[in-house]
């Protein structure tokens, strides 16, 4: 059996090496930003616009912001393997079910009519293949489970993609810039754009009813039983307190 400081300690190495290829992609992508290189979501160049727009562009994309969520939650897991507490759990399954939907999007829709090259190409191995797997591997092997929480964490962790979609559709409504083809509005319509989103969005949801009835039943080598050490305290339930892993619903 593997002890419980090994496990942390793998724990802590996986997470720190998923936020290093998010932020090394990051990095690659912000300079290719300004020297007019490609785009790693959608292979363009960006010439006609300037560096603010690409900028912004850039931080539009679902793939980057489900990867900086999926950063922020490797950081904290690699600092703390066994952190918990309300407002983290929809931290964790946005970071997970964001990820899983970028990766798959990404290598179902999109890749087939994207080809990168040079560093482009190895800031899209980071955020669309190395961080989607990497994530779910970690949580499918790693735990910590129970970890979930309640129907109303699924709920909750809905609110950032949809509060996405529509600042997509408002924005695209005065910019006419789309962040992907199949929601492009000005080449497909909107009744088609919306009927994509909302099919992804279903997607999400049976990937996140998954996840949640997966969640206690799966094995992992971080499973919560008793409570944590006093150092992992619960996020959004009081600084200072013991977190009590074993009450997820």
């Amino acid at each position: 059996m593997t002890s419980r400081p090994a496990v942390l300690t793998l724990s802590r190495w996986w997470h720190g090496l998923i936020a290093a290829v998010i932020a090394v992609s990051l990095v690659i992508q912000i300079v290719l930003v300004f020297q007019g290189g490609e785009d790693a979501n959608s292979g363009d160049t960006g010439s006609a616009v300037s560096v603010g727009v690409r900028l912004w562009r850039l931080f539009s994309y679902f793939t980057i912001q489900s990867n900086l969520i999926l950063l922020a939650a490797a950081l904290v897991l690699a600092a703390r393997p066994a952190f918990d507490g309300r407002v983290w759990r929809v931290v964790r399954l946005d970071a997970l079910l964001g990820i899983l939907i970028t990766g798959l999007v990404y290598a179902i829709v999109l890749a087939p009519d994207i080809h990168l090259t040079g560093w482009a190409l190895t800031a899209t191995i980071g955020f669309h293949y190395l961080s989607p797997w990497a994530a779910v591997a970690a949580w499918l092997l790693l735990g910590p489970r129970p970890g979930t929480g309640s129907w109303g964490t699924v709920a909750a962790a809905f609110l950032w993609p949809v509060a996405w979609l529509v600042y997509i559709f408002v924005q695209g409504a005065f910019t006419h810039w789309y962040p992907y083809p199949f929601m492009d509005v000005t080449k497909i319509g909107f009744g088609t754009a919306v009927r994509n989103a909302l099919l992804v969005v279903v997607v999400a949801l049976v990937f996140a009813a998954l996840v949640k009835l997966l969640d206690r039943r799966l094995p992992a080598l971080q499973r919560r039983e008793a409570a944590d050490p006093p150092a992992e305290t619960r996020l959004g339930s009081g600084a200072g307190q013991p977190a009590r892993e074993g009450r997820s619903s």
